[in-house]
């Protein structure tokens, strides 16, 4: 299966392109939750190419540090980065951790957040949905690198890897559970389930709260899927993948219960400070509206008034243009009466 195509001397490969699209999609569905609330969508496509960067950044450094059972049996360990770091630059060979992106998107999205005084947990409540959405079209990346697949599966839906992809210990072994597929369908429904529960409980929500659900669904699916992958991340003999999962996961409840007990009170007094401030700036983006249509309307006017008054000279011109010819015919006819020798001279010299 190829994996990209070149243009010249540059190799485009697909799994950026699929990347990409991934963030795109995920950028569109964000800008219309924020749009719905009442915030500018413009926003979500000024921060985004931030978030990309911070994001790679982090899924990168993710991969560095707790490299896959494969890629350490190939000698492509942590010690082996360190030694030679450029090696951490060539992320066209593989090597991109989510779960370290999504750190390095939020630490992206807090200080741009901060330069823009912006709220940081009520825009990842914008971003969450899209963000799984991005996730789920990102997988098909590993499809076509043939990477992050299950166990061996003679099911209908099951895929065929290619002997050089085959982890060891299965070279014979052709076909294998679509591990990405289960992942991009889960999060894709997962997206949906984020987006019914903002449009059917949004006045019962914190800030921050579908950002907190993110941790509890998107882990919650990783975990469950890990026990199926053939490629976990050991450290220390542990899954690191799986047990970081697993924590966030308790950490994302345990912080959604607390949001609606104990912390409820202030969350809700925070929650209508912040109400007012965005009714505050729709009425003011409504009051700005207001004028520029107010001003267009008295330039249409002032334009109006200054065709009507081009029109009225261009008719005293022309009223003037016709007094004048009838003037200069009145003249000539008079001329003629009272010279009858010469209208005579003038037909003599009918071409002079």
């Amino acid at each position: 299966m190829p994996q990209g195509f070149n243009i010249g001397p540059l190799t485009i490969r697909f799994y950026a392109i699929i990347i990409i699209i991934g963030a795109i999609l995920g950028s569109w569905l964000a800008a219309r939750l924020a749009k719905r609330a009442g915030r500018d969508p413009e926003v979500i496509l000024d921060m985004l190419p931030w978030l990309l960067i911070g994001g790679i950044i982090g899924a990168r450094l993710w991969h560095v540090l707790t490299p896959s059972a494969s890629n350490q049996a190939m000698g492509i360990t942590t010690e082996n980065y360190l030694r030679n770091p450029i090696e951490i630059l060539k992320i066209w060979k593989g090597g991109l951790g989510i779960l370290g992106g999504v750190i390095g998107g939020a630490l992206t999205l807090i200080i741009y957040c901060k330069a823009r005084k912006l709220n940081f947990l009520e825009w990842t409540d914008y971003i969450a949905p899209g963000l799984l959405i991005g996730q789920a079209i990102g997988r098909w990346g590993n499809f076509v690198n043939q990477e992050v697949y299950g166990g061996p599966s003679n099911l209908p839906w099951a895929i065929t890897i290619d002997p050089p992809y085959r982890l060891p210990g299965f070279e014979q072994v052709a076909r294998y559970h679509p591990l990405f597929l289960y992942e991009s369908l889960l999060n894709f429904f997962a997206a949906g389930l984020l987006v019914l529960i903002n449009r059917k409980w949004r006045k019962k929500l914190f800030a921050g709260d579908l950002f907190l659900l993110y941790f509890v669904l998107y882990p919650t699916i990783r975990f469950f899927l890990e026990f199926m992958r053939l490629d976990p991340s050991p450290v220390n003999g542990i899954n690191i993948n799986q047990t970081s999962m697993l924590v966030l996961l308790i950490i994302a409840i345990l912080l959604l219960v607390l949001r609606h007990t104990v912390w409820a009170e202030k969350l809700a007094a925070k929650e209508e400070i912040l109400t007012q401030e965005l009714a505050a700036e729709i009425e003011a983006g409504k009051l700005a509206s207001s004028e520029e249509e107010i001003v267009a309307e008295d330039v249409e006017e002032v334009a109006e008034d200054v065709e009507k008054s081009l029109e009225a000279d261009l008719e005293e011109v022309k009223d003037i243009e016709s007094d004048t010819e009838i003037l200069d015919e009145i003249e000539s006819e008079e001329l003629t009466e009272s010279d009858p020798k010469l209208e005579d001279d003038i037909s003599l010299y009918p071409n002079d």
